[in-house]
């Protein structure tokens, strides 16, 4: 059995490399520097129905409310109380000078989550149920809170969440 030779196993490592290296700078980009994509017009929304509710077009907001985040590793407001079946452009605001996200969901989603992110920091992910706002930006969460109960949104970037960086929605049922 003959072993390759040094050039020749370069070569084969740049044959197993080139197509990745193609693929990462062709793909759209969806880390944690960039904006939200789904807010980007034209863009289809993804629906998947989530235990916190489903994703919605831009044009059917019934509402806007702004959260404004900020380096303090707060949200303003920090609770939002809505109506089961209400559509909601939620506006991320960062006023701070570091990127912040806003992610929608259930207190042990966000929890774990977290853990993710701090295992793995630079983690891509982009849901319509989450935003990304570089400082002195803003992005938009379209949602329906079609289920009733309590949630929590929170940036889930490493450190943030523990140092307090969330909020709780309070989806009212119907009566």
């Amino acid at each position: 059995m003959t072993h390759p030779t040094p050039t020749r196993r370069r070569f084969q490592q740049l044959l197993v490399l080139t197509p990745l290296a193609t693929w990462l700078v062709q793909r759209p980009a969806s880390a944690h520097g960039d904006a939200h994509p789904a807010s980007a017009a034209n863009v289809p929304v993804v629906k998947e129905q989530k235990p916190w509710g489903i994703a919605a077009e831009p044009k059917e907001a019934q509402r806007t409310i702004q959260i404004r985040m900020t380096d303090n590793m707060r949200f303003t407001p920090s609770h939002l109380e809505v109506r089961e079946g209400e559509t909601l452009r939620l506006r991320a605001v960062n006023g701070g000078k570091m990127l912040h996200e806003i992610v929608i969901g259930t207190p042990e989603e966000l929890q774990s989550h977290a853990e993710m992110m701090k295992k793995h920091p630079g983690m891509e992910h982009d849901e319509p149920y989450m935003a990304h706002v570089p400082a002195g930006k803003r992005s938009d969460i379209t949602w329906t809170f079609n289920r009733a109960g309590d949630f929590e949104f929170a940036c889930l970037l490493p450190g943030h969440f523990d140092a307090g960086m969330r909020g709780t929605i309070r989806v009212k049922p119907r009566v």
